[in-house]
This record gives structure tokens, sequence and C-alpha cells, in this order.
């Protein structure tokens, strides 16, 4: 893929802010452990890559407080939070100001089979063994094979459109 040759004035951060608030997606925990700790971010920006290998993607901001961990990881988890776990995602979200270690000790959380923290409660968690990353603008995009996966019998996924929560 070649140079983009630029000859159009780039949309400005705040109108593709509110564009993009109107691309409705799944709220999910992305989780690892790193030199013994968990570490967590919330993620809307997760999608799939292939399912031949099953693979996925997520966008994680490279000033987010636990991107050293994310950095240095071989394995993540994506778990995807159900209606009702609002409370999570804000956690795990910075919206409420707690040390990362005690925002793993509010809900119940397994060690997985790569050791990545999986959210017992998730609607659906995706172990990764990464595969790939790349940095673009602000983020890096992190490639994860899935390696593992849990399905919770319980139906629904919480979203997130147009700036507020939405029980899908």
């Amino acid at each position: 893929m070649g140079i983009v040759d630029h000859r159009f004035d780039i949309v400005d951060k705040a109108t593709f802010r509110n564009g993009m608030s109107r691309l409705g997606s799944a709220v999910n925990i992305t989780s690892t452990l790193s030199d013994g700790k968990r570490y967590g971010f919330t993620a809307s920006a997760v999608c799939s890559v292939s399912d031949a290998p099953a693979t996925l993607l997520v966008c994680i901001n490279r000033s987010s407080s636990c991107f050293h961990a994310f950095e240095n990881t071989r394995h993540f988890c994506v778990n995807t939070l159900m209606p009702g776990q609002e409370d999570i995602s804000n956690l795990f979200g910075g919206r409420v100001v707690t040390p990362m270690e005690e925002r793993f000790d509010r809900h119940d959380w397994k060690e997985g089979v790569t050791g990545a923290p999986v959210l017992d409660t998730a609607s659906v968690s995706f172990e990764c063994e990464l595969t790939n990353a790349v940095d673009e603008a602000t983020h890096r995009i992190l490639f994860g094979r899935v390696i593992a996966m849990r399905e919770n019998e319980k139906s629904g996924t919480l979203l997130y459109c147009m700036r507020r929560y939405i029980n899908g």
C-alpha cells in the first residue's frame, strides 16, 4: 500500500468524534496479565478480522495508563459486557478513579488458559495470542489469534451509541 496523496482537508477532531458517536459498538473490557499484575481497559474499537484462523483486533490508546502492560504482553482477553454491566465499563474506562488491581476486586474474574483475566459474567470472552501490533495515530492496533472462547448462557450485549449505553 502506498502513501496517500492528501488533496483534501482532514475532518477536524470534534466533527469526527461527533460522527463516530453514531457508530454503535459493543462494550468490551480488554484484560491482560503482566509481571504478575492484572490490567484492563474499556474498548469499543474491537472487531473480527478473520474466522480462519479466528482473529480479532482491538485498539488501545498509547497514552493509556495501562498501555505498558499491553505493549509487552503475549496474551490478552476481550470480554464483551452484558446489559446491566455499565458499572464495569465505567470502572475500567477511568470514569471512576480506582487503582487498577481494585478494579478486578469488584467483579468475578477467573484466570484463563493463557493466564489473562476472564470476566466470569461476560457475554462472551475471547482469549487471544498477540500475532501483530500496528501503531496508527494515537493508538496501537493489537491483532489476536483467538485460542479460547467462553460464551455466557444469558443473551444480550451492552452497546454504546450516541454517547450512552444501550441494552441490546
